[in-house]
């Protein structure tokens, strides 16, 4: 019997225990990316390879002549030298199946091969490499070996989905083997050949890599198991890991949390933790070489080096393609957007910052993007008035402003977004083309500095500081001639704030959290003869009184939100009649509990936006408020 009991004690230890690892890996993953199908090619959430570039959110292959000229020669499996690594990637990302062979001229006769050795199927067995320059194969080294590794072999072998196991069973083997190929791969190349090989001593078969490729005889799914974009299934557990199982870094990228040995991205990406530090952005939001100081790397042992480290050169080629020069100032690092309120700015502070101005003076602000180019809000402009419209560049007082630091240059066309509704303000976004002087190429505003335009949905999060600027209203919705600047949190989701009126895909929203007000004494409650509404109600229940004490405390408490306020405010009246039914029971009491309860919530809903905001108002105080001015 206290076997049985022992038994079901661990039943339910087990059962529990599926339940919350299940629940975890829920909390884990962001379910709205993951419909999205992120993978390695998709720019919203990594970088893309030197030799590709980013386009409307995918990686795409650049064209060869695209890459950079410095380099060093590499050989393809069709025997043509390329001028350069990137070019020779460039031209397979166009027309897949001609790969890298090796680093320098192309040798005669010289190929690479992997093949699996003592397997039960052609999709499993030891790893053998023969490399381009050595006379014999050799096995893989097991020490060396991960799922990275193991993805491109397949790969290399055909297994598009990469492998199902970088393990398998092994029976007893007897290999007469007394070295063996120490080989480390990024986990992205789409050749073993472009990993880096070094020789290592072995024992025997228990220290050569072995390895089953997914196919799709592999196990059906469960339901802990994480379907890769590329369709292939693995287990929950190694989603949001930092290791690429899928092969196509599906399982990294949408997650809110990573466990193991990774580093979690702002982006919401998980990377292997050697990425974090090691010289080479890998989040695109750069917070792994972040406060990397006192970092030591790790030694690497010396032994003799095979093949030449493409990995390096990659990372060569990427930093020798264009840096992007925009959104930095000359004194300090900052960003950009909408002001109420806020500080004056300098000359210089926001280079970036245009008046765009016509009859009435400057009436919008714009953001110059380079070129000749400048974004602004649609609502501001009209196609009928574009010749009138002036771009005031390096302005900070509109009303006196320096003539001889000013740039005025005149609009020549205006881009409305396709999509753009003047009625809801979706896709409140224009462009406006500036003018070019003469004959020249473009234009040319010597003390402006474009701003950078975000590629990624991805690179600010909720709750992320801001620098804004513009010319806006004063906090009494007076018009502002200098301009301002202030700082703003991003905020998650402005539906509440909105409503119908945010549209999640075209909208960043942000503001500042009110502060309570120091000093701030609420007026007392009065009950439900509130002089607010203009209604006095005694119907007899006291209880009532205190419904509305309470819904006067929240309105008058800071931050609050009116339908929150509002939400509590009709549990508790309902609460009332409910026990008005209990104590009473007669039907004209609860009636007339009823008919009071309405009354008062449809006051509240149809009245209360008034007081709400004078109670708000009174209570709070906003960021740019000074404690002089309370």
């Amino acid at each position: 019997m206290k076997l049985l009991h022992v038994f079901l004690l661990f039943l339910c230890f087990h059962l529990s225990f599926c339940k919350v690892t299940s629940t975890f890996q829920e909390d884990r993953v962001e379910k709205k990316c993951l419909a999205k199908k992120y993978t390695h090619l998709s720019c919203n959430k990594v970088f893309c390879q030197p030799w590709q570039r980013c386009i409307e959110g995918t990686c795409v292959c650049k064209l060869p002549y695209q890459c950079p000229k410095n380099g060093t020669v590499v050989c393809a499996t069709n025997g043509r030298s390329f001028p350069t690594y990137c070019q020779q990637k460039s031209l397979e990302c166009l027309r897949p199946g001609t790969k890298f062979l090796n680093n320098g001229t192309c040798i005669a006769g010289g190929k690479f091969s992997v093949s699996l050795k003592h397997g039960n199927t052609d999709s499993e067995g030891i790893v053998e490499v023969k490399l381009v320059d050595q006379d014999k194969a050799m096995f893989v080294c097991k020490s060396s070996w991960s799922m990275r590794e193991a993805n491109v072999a397949c790969l290399d072998l055909g297994f598009q989905q990469g492998a199902d196991s970088e393990r398998f069973k092994l029976s007893d083997l007897s290999i007469n083997s007394t070295e063996c190929l120490h080989v480390h791969c990024r986990g992205l190349e789409t050749s073993l050949a472009e990993c880096t090989f070094t020789k290592r001593r072995t024992m025997d078969y228990q220290d050569l890599a072995d390895v089953v490729c997914y196919t799709q005889k592999a196990d059906s799914p469960t339901n802990d198991s994480f379907q890769c974009v590329n369709g292939k299934y693995i287990s929950q557990t190694k989603a949001c890991d930092g290791i690429n199982d899928c092969g196509d870094q599906s399982d990294e990228l949408c997650c809110k949390a990573c466990h193991g040995r990774s580093f979690h991205c702002k982006s919401d990406v998980c990377i292997p933790s050697q990425y974090r530090c090691n010289g080479e952005v890998d989040c695109i939001t750069g917070d792994d070489e972040v406060g990397c100081e006192g970092f030591a790397s790790v030694a690497q042992e010396e032994t003799e080096i095979l093949t030449a480290d493409m990995d390096a050169e990659r990372r060569r080629i990427k930093s020798l393609l264009p840096k992007l020069s925009c959104g930095v100032k000359n004194r300090m690092h900052v960003r950009r957007k909408r002001i109420v309120g806020g500080k004056l700015a300098k000359l210089g502070d926001f280079p970036w910052q245009v008046g765009i101005k016509d009859a009435k003076g400057i009436t919008c602000g714009g953001i110059y993007i380079g070129g000749c180019w400048v974004l602004t809000a649609a609502h501001c402009l009209s196609a009928s008035k574009t010749h009138r419209y002036q771009i005031w560049t390096t302005v900070v007082d509109w009303i006196h402003p320096s003539i001889k630091d000013i740039v005025v240059e005149y609009a020549d066309r205006i881009i409305f977004h396709e999509n753009y509704n003047a009625g809801t303000y979706q896709n409140d976004i224009a462009l406006i083309k500036m003018k070019k002087e003469g004959n020249k190429k473009d234009c040319e505003l010597p003390r402006s500095i474009p701003a950078c335009v975000p590629w990624s949905p991805y690179l600010f999060q909720p709750d992320d500081t801001c620098i804004i600027s513009g010319w806006g209203r004063e906090k009494d919705n007076e018009k502002v001639f200098s301009l301002r600047w202030g700082e703003v949190k991003l905020i998650s989701n402005c539906s509440k704030f909105y409503g119908n009126r945010f549209y999640e895909k075209e909208m960043e929203c942000a503001g500042s959290k009110p502060f309570p007000r120091y000093g701030y004494k609420p007026s007392p409650p009065n009950g439900c003869g509130s002089p607010l509404f203009g209604v006095h109600l005694n119907i007899g229940i006291p209880s009532l009184t205190k419904c509305c004490n309470q819904h006067d405390r929240c309105y008058e408490t800071c931050g609050k939100s009116k339908n929150d306020c509002d939400e509590e405010f009709q549990y508790c009246l309902s609460k009332i009649c409910r026990d008005v039914q209990k104590t009473l029971g007669l039907t004209q009491h609860v009636q007339a509990c009823e008919t009071t309860v309405e009354l008062l919530f449809d006051s509240v809903i149809h009245l209360g936006c008034k007081p709400y905001l004078d109670s708000q108002r009174a209570a709070c105080r906003c960021h740019y408020e000074e404690k002089t001015d309370l």
